[in-house]
């Protein structure tokens, strides 16, 4: 049973001229944006006013200078990314500033399966051989201290730029730009990759391309994609990144960007603005998809092509891995759920261990079966001698500081608090999971499990028009940090209740407050037929749902897209 629980309502004042419905008012209010100017700044961001000077980084100034020496002294350089959207944008954006700086560098996403997260051995003795000087990590590198001890000894000098938690040793490094470093001077720790990534981007225009700081704008469609599905909250600079992003999306000048709009049959053109729900559930799993399943060098060709038809070639390969992707987390989910019901039906902590799991899924697979049992979870694939996996955590747990306690164990991990990576001899693998386990279950010690719904606000289905429902797209981009509105509307009338979909697993109806109200409500309910086959028409429910609305032919109407429904 999962509980409702509604905050409670914000007691707002001190918002001068501002003139805003009550609802949104107290909706900006819960999310402690609550005086007149952090509400304008809040509606109305300004890109020239709001984003911060890349130099307040300590090391920044380290960093443009070691830039600059290798320019001047036509030095290779190698651009290490993750092989994730966030890594991939990150390499992406580097990439296009290095070459407009004239500095010729060499990409390196490494093949998940055969070289795991992070900088390897291999690979810097392949970068030793092509004469490199200067490694530069996006997006990863902060745990990797031997490794970068082992370039240094090659005489590779390594610039990290990362976001990731810090580890108890950090790297002896030529400069670190992290803003989660204790020292790292900036004040907005929750950059994703690609925002940390940009910042480095920015200060290379400020110092040496100041007559085209103006195309710094043109790389924002790139970095709304990686921010926002790194899940980092979407706040200060990151609202920034992603509002003006959003927006250069829809008029973006990548052949790369335009082709997977084509394959995903995504209508989106300077009419249409994307919206986060497209990045997060459209654009970026196919851009994840290509190193989950084959290698992320494909997603990256795709975002830097020139050539159409390459571009076409390449979008209709991402999309087949898309595709494969799916399937692959289908079946492994179902498998995993076998394991959890079996085996940790009474644990607190999910640890799945197998050697099929396939190893590009399993962050998706645990993500999946965290949510499913509110439950940590880890999702191991078991090899020869080592294994590696991804770990997925619940609000009430921080699993990086958790898995910290047990590194002891490990041969490298890395990640946040919701979400890391480990790779683990297998002789080691029962002893770091009977620690962890008791981390968590110590960590978990008398707080409440039970799965709950939190509810922004309880509003009379009467009250809702279209100048409510459009009054929400000031508060817009929604995601982590400012999530979409939840609502709870009680006592509403069902009509025209139907089963729909290809399945038929979603719940159509038509909602109407009180019997004599002359406004009626489209609602809609995904993958909720079969939990709700009791509910009939005539029958009175309460409800809890985001707000939503759509323009046909001129006309607006107004949709309920509904998250869970109690009958009353």
């Amino acid at each position: 049973m999962i509980r409702w629980r509604v905050k409670e309502k914000a007691e707002t004042k001190n918002t001068g001229d501002i003139s805003l419905p009550p609802v949104i008012l107290n909706l900006l209010f819960q999310r402690g944006i609550n005086t007149e100017e952090k509400i304008n700044h809040f509606i109305s961001p300004d890109y020239d006013r709001d984003v911060r000077s890349p130099f307040l980084f300590s090391q920044m100034g380290t960093v443009i200078e070691r830039i600059g020496k290798a320019r001047d002294n036509k030095e290779l350089v190698v651009i290490f990314g993750d092989y994730d959207a966030d890594g991939i944008t990150s390499t992406a954006i580097l990439k296009e500033a290095l070459d407009n700086l004239g500095i010729k560098s060499h990409i390196h996403i490494p093949d998940k399966k055969k070289e795991g997260y992070s900088m390897n051995s291999k690979a810097n003795e392949e970068f030793k051989e092509i004469g490199a000087k200067l490694i530069i990590t996006v997006d990863c590198g902060i745990t990797n201290k031997k490794e970068i001890k082992e370039a240094s000894e090659c005489g590779i000098d390594t610039i990290i730029i990362d976001h990731h938690h810090i580890p108890a040793e950090i790297p002896d490094a030529y400069a670190i730009i992290n803003p989660k470093m204790e020292n790292s001077g900036y004040p907005e720790i929750d950059l994703a990759g690609v925002g940390v990534t940009f910042k480095v981007v920015q200060a290379i225009y400020e110092k040496f391309l100041p007559d085209k700081k103006d195309h710094l704008k043109w790389m924002l469609d790139i970095v709304a994609i990686g921010t926002v599905a790194d899940c980092v909250p979407l706040l200060g600079e990151n609202r920034i990144f992603v509002k003006y992003g959003l927006i250069v999306l829809s008029k973006t000048r990548k052949i790369g960007l335009q082709e997977i709009f084509n394959t995903a049959r995504l209508k989106i053109d300077e009419n249409n603005v994307p919206d986060t729900y497209n990045i997060s559930f459209q654009i970026a799993p196919r851009i994840n998809a290509a190193g989950r399943v084959d290698h992320a060098n494909t997603a990256y060709d795709l975002i830097m092509e020139k050539s159409q038809d390459q571009a076409k070639k390449l979008a209709s390969e991402l999309e087949s891995n898309n595709q494969n992707r799916q399937k692959m987390t289908t079946a492994t989910v179902k498998d995993v759920k076998i394991l959890a019901e079996k085996d940790f039906k009474d644990e607190k902590f999910i640890f799945a261990v197998g050697e099929d799991f396939p190893i590009g899924i399993v962050g998706l697979v645990a993500g999946k079966i965290a949510d499913a049992f509110n439950k940590p979870t880890a999702v191991i694939r078991k090899e020869e001698k080592e294994s590696q996996g991804s770990f997925r955590s619940i609000p009430q747990l921080n699993i990086i500081e958790a898995i910290e306690k047990c590194s002891e164990y490990l041969i490298k991990f890395g990640g946040h608090p919701q979400a890391a990576g480990i790779k683990i001899a297998n002789e080691n693998l029962e002893k770091f999971h009977k620690k962890l386990s008791s981390v968590i279950e110590s960590e978990l010690e008398g707080v409440d499990l039970t799965p709950e719904i939190e509810i922004d606000v309880e509003i009379k289905a009467k009250d809702i028009g279209i100048d409510l429902v459009e009054a929400l797209d000031k508060i817009e981009p929604f995601g982590v940090g400012n999530k979409k509105p939840v609502f709870l509307s009680k006592d509403l009338s069902v009509e025209d209740l139907n089963i729909v979909g290809s399945n038929s697993k979603h719940l159509k109806l038509f909602l109407r407050p009180g019997e004599k109200s002359p406004k009626k409500f489209e609602a809609i309910g995904f993958n909720m037929a079969n939990e709700h086959k009791d509910i009939k028409e005539g029958d009175k429910i309460d409800a809890v749902f985001n707000l939503e609305h759509d323009e046909w032919n001129g006309s607006k109407k107004i949709q309920m897209k509904l998250i869970d429904i109690k009958k009353v």
